[in-house]
């Protein structure tokens, strides 16, 4: 008998795990982001600088947006509910 409290599907696992990884990816990108901005607002980055950390996060996120189409995700799918405390990720 299955605990209705753990409900694995075997087939959807591996998808399950790659949407975890993207969630932490994910979040890990937007700090970054959040922290870029605000060392570019401080003046704290040179031209050179803002513009490798610019080019860098592009490609971040569109490397993100194919991994997610690769395994079938949504940006949504990695926004994890957290109950009370609301969703993990800020809405866009």
């Amino acid at each position: 008998m299955r605990d209705p409290r753990l409900d694995v599907d075997p087939d959807t696992v591996g998808r399950d795990l790659v949407a975890l990884v993207l969630t932490v990816v994910e979040l890990l990108r937007q700090l970054m982001e959040r922290q870029a901005i605000r060392r570019v607002e401080q003046g704290d980055l040179s031209g050179e600088q803002v513009e490798r950390i610019g080019v860098t996060l592009m490609m971040l996120e569109r490397r993100m947006a194919e991994l997610c189409d690769e395994h079938g995700l949504r940006p949504e799918d990695l926004n994890l509910d957290l109950g009370p405390l609301g969703t993990l990720l800020p809405r866009d």
